[in-house]
């Protein structure tokens, strides 16, 4: 089994590539941008492994570059609920790192990522000196609160068709999400793992969706074609 330490130890800077691919970075001033940057990391993460874990201290903002990650925590009776998928453009933990709390949640791989941190005590020197930076996060926090309260929303649909459509318009949220674009990769196992239904049941409602001209299935993944669909729609 890997060691979770191993991920830390897999750290490495970041590519001027994988620095261009960062949404809220060329929202900072130059000078903060300089400053910023060199103390940014990156780590190559494999199916299964964690990035954050309940109970553990924050000690980075984190970011994915490429991938899918999944945000989950364990109820009462020892069952996953999943809040979110987090593909790639996704920012997460904000509000983690501004109280400095433990973590409440795991994020975990369910594919091979890459997945880009910021030290904790660099997110507040940003927090108390940037402006672009608060305004983005302002709008994170925002958006946030409207995911999970859909989220919750979600977790009582019975419906597979409703459900998977709510699901697939949450991880194209242009804002949280900005690097997913109009296809997003992922298989049918990783739907069925952050909607909560069985392969089978995810590959039929797909097949629903799609005669219902609202996602193109093509290979390896799906192309959204009426975002405003899946979200109103109802089956």
């Amino acid at each position: 089994m890997v060691q979770e330490s191993s991920v830390h130890q897999r750290r490495r800077p970041l590519t001027l590539a994988e620095l261009n691919d960062i949404p809220w970075l060329r929202l900072l001033q130059a000078d903060e941008r300089q400053r910023i940057a060199p103390q940014l990391v990156v780590s190559d993460l494999l199916p299964g492994e964690h990035v954050c874990r309940i109970g553990k201290p924050v000690t980075y903002w984190f970011g994915v570059l490429s991938g899918l990650l999944k945000m989950s925590t364990d109820n009462e009776s020892g069952q996953t609920m999943t809040f979110t998928g987090i593909p790639p453009g996704g920012w997460f933990g904000e509000g983690t790192a501004i109280k400095r709390e433990i973590y409440r949640y795991n994020i975990q791989a369910l594919r091979p990522s890459l997945v880009a941190g910021m030290p904790v005590d660099t997110f507040h020197w940003l927090i108390d000196h940037s402006l672009g930076f608060n305004r983005f996060i302002m709008q994170q926090l925002n958006e946030r609160l409207g995911q999970f309260i859909a989220a919750r929303e979600m977790d009582r649909m019975t419906n597979p068709e409703l459900r998977l459509a709510r699901h697939l318009a949450a991880l194209f949220n242009p804002v949280l999400f900005s690097g997913v674009g109009e296809v997003l990769r992922i298989t049918q196992q990783e739907l069925a793992y952050l909607v909560g239904l069985s392969r089978q049941r995810v590959n039929e409602a797909l097949r629903v969706l799609e005669d219902n001209q609202l996602i193109r299935i093509e290979y390896g993944g799906l192309r959204i074609l009426d975002l405003h669909g899946l979200r109103t729609r109802q089956f």
